[in-house]
């Protein structure tokens, strides 16, 4: 029987040298692998923008609301990434369900910033009727054309994998494709870059719709816009180089 006495139980301070052991493996790939060492910068990078962001003081509450989500999208992160690192994949990817839900309803109010004080006035009801996660992305996609449905299928991805107890979620849960699930945590290469692979992808949406509430004036936000931007283009250069140009060809012999 444990011994109350201990302010942490012995099988807890186990399982936590245990996740520590299991940090410096993920550390160890991490260092190994070029592309998911970009996108942890640019996550941190996403996470910079939104510490200096509430640092703005301000009496507009439409602009405090956007400063507390990104608050949220910062502690998130913060959370997702130790997880990774610690062998929980399921659960960080589980909160990057909540950094995707946060991100779009930014990107929502930034296309009509009307739509924060409704949000802030609302009651549950109406709060639920026309600011649920389905009624944000529908009108996301209707607002920008688009009929592939690629937000719901992000959503679904992260809610089938992690955010629900389906059959799927399980394959979160083994270390193997084909072995069986395990309890407790794991480091294994192929989940660890899915799910900081998709961080990265949200950290650019992060990044990209709170740097549009920065206020233009304010010369301490620059140097983290910046940053920022030019992490972006890394990012966009590595994962979505734009195609060479063909060079074409003469119908002249060599050498005419």
């Amino acid at each position: 029987m444990p011994d109350t006495n201990d302010a942490i139980p012995p099988n807890l301070a186990s399982l936590h040298a245990g996740e520590e052991f299991l940090r410096d493996k993920a550390i160890g790939l991490i260092a190994g692998d070029e592309p998911l060492k970009l996108h942890l910068a640019l996550t941190e990078a996403a996470m910079d923008l939104a510490d200096v962001q509430r640092q703005f003081e301000t009496a507009d509450e439409d602009l405090k609301v956007i400063q507390l989500l990104g608050m949220r999208t910062f502690n998130a992160f913060g959370a997702s990434v130790k997880l990774a690192l610690s062998g929980y994949s399921q659960n960080s990817a589980l909160i990057l369900r909540d950094v995707l839900e946060t991100v779009f309803l930014i990107d929502y109010f930034a296309g009509d910033r009307t739509l924060i004080a409704r949000w802030r006035f609302a009651d549950k009801k109406a709060r639920l009727r026309d600011f649920g996660p389905v009624k944000v992305r529908e009108a996301l996609d209707a607002r920008d054309g688009f009929t592939d449905k690629k937000r719901f299928a992000m959503y679904e991805m992260f809610s089938e994998l992690a955010g629900h107890p389906t059959m799927k979620s399980a394959f979160m849960m083994r270390p193997q494709r084909d072995g069986d699930a395990v309890i407790g945590p794991f480091v294994e290469t192929t989940t660890l870059e899915a799910v900081v692979s998709e961080m990265g992808r949200l950290a650019i949406q992060v990044g990209e719709q709170l740097n549009l509430f920065f206020p233009a004036d304010w010369p301490q936000g620059l140097p983290s816009r910046l940053a920022f931007a030019k992490l972006k283009q890394r990012w966009i250069a590595t994962f979505y180089p734009s195609p060479s140009p063909v060079t074409p060809k003469s119908d002249k012999p060599d050498g005419a």
